[in-house]
């Protein structure tokens, strides 16, 4: 087994090669692949050292797998030459995530439309991984007719200039490194991604859009807002779900504690409830704050956290891949 980790220098690239050791992912061979400025750079997995190498050389490897972590251009020019060579690419950008012919996949909820004939598959947008999986049991009970999200979602999401661009603003220190149009320490920026014609930016469609295809329901509605926040930990969603029948508030916490992948925190009068901060590094997406909206009928408050790089992108990846190899699609 090869596998190729493209972006393998980026932060969700490390979490991906961090991942391999800690999930003990069966591969005999690493391919760390980056830009030509990482080129010959050393990676270290499983106690070993990997130099980096180009796009062209990781080709002429032929990897089974291929972990995409470089953005929507990237993927474009470069994925379909690996899937060309029967590589199986699964891709962390925007760039197929809409793409009818391509499957959007997060293993829990939908894994089961996986065959050996999908070459790219698409890992959903963090902050609609996070959301869609505690929604899972809930839906198959009472059917979900409408979501309205507002997202607390970290600077790790836009990557390592943003960390540092927030740490120059933190120390005082005039950035060289603008990734934001504004100040991103002690702010808060209703703005990612770019605005549509509509008033929406492209991270608020992509959670109505995704929600929509993961879990096969075009009558599932949903309205967004998104906002970056000075955070690290993780992105964290404020989530009202109205649903088609009533629910039982206890059975509901069952439902969210059984679907695999979820961690329920919720017990208010001891402070305890899902932050950025706890949710670091870890796989889980924790749920909190679950109550009952009493101006809506059917409709139910909760507070979602999780760690935007783990579950929201490397560790949903190469849950991706451990499907493939677990259902010996490749």
């Amino acid at each position: 087994m090869k596998i190729a980790v493209i972006g393998a220098s980026g932060l969700v690239g490390q979490e991906v090669l961090s991942l391999l050791e800690m999930r003990n992912f069966p591969f005999q061979y690493l391919i760390p692949v980056a830009s030509p400025k990482s080129i010959g750079k050393k990676v270290q997995c499983k106690d070993q050292s990997y130099r980096i190498i180009g796009m062209e050389d990781a080709i002429a490897l032929k990897p089974e797998i291929a972990i995409f972590s470089a953005g929507r251009q990237t993927s474009i020019e470069w994925a379909t030459k690996f899937a060309e060579i029967g590589t199986v690419v699964i891709d962390n950008s925007s760039a197929w995530r809409m793409d009818e012919t391509k499957k959007l996949v997060i293993p829990e909820v939908n894994g089961h439309v996986l065959t050996s004939n999908d070459k790219i598959i698409s890992n959903p947008n963090c902050s609609t991984i996070q959301m869609v999986l505690p929604l899972l049991y809930l839906h198959e009970y009472y059917r979900v007719k409408r979501i309205v999200v507002s997202t607390y979602q970290s600077i790790t999401g836009t990557g390592k200039a943003a960390v540092d661009q927030m740490e120059d603003e933190r120390a005082g220190v005039k950035s060289p490194r603008m990734v934001y149009p504004h100040t991103i320490d002690r702010n808060v920026l209703p703005h990612i991604d770019i605005f549509q014609d509509n008033g929406y930016t492209k991270e608020e469609m992509k959670m109505a859009l995704e929600t929509k295809k993961i879990m096969n329901d075009d009558k599932i509605q949903v309205t967004a807002t998104c906002a970056r926040v000075p955070t690290i930990g993780g992105h964290s969603e404020s989530v009202n779900i109205e649903f088609e029948k009533e629910y039982d508030l206890d059975k509901v916490r069952e439902l969210i504690a059984e679907t695999p992948g979820c961690t329920v925190v919720d017990d208010p009068k001891n402070n305890l409830y899902p932050m950025p901060i706890n949710a670091r590094q870890k796989d889980e997406v924790f749920i909190g704050r679950i109550r009952r909206d009493k101006s809506q009928k059917n409709s139910l408050n909760m507070w979602i956290v999780a760690d935007n790089l783990r579950k929201g992108a490397a560790t949903n990846a190469l849950q991706i891949a451990e499907y493939i190899v677990a259902n010996q699609l490749i």
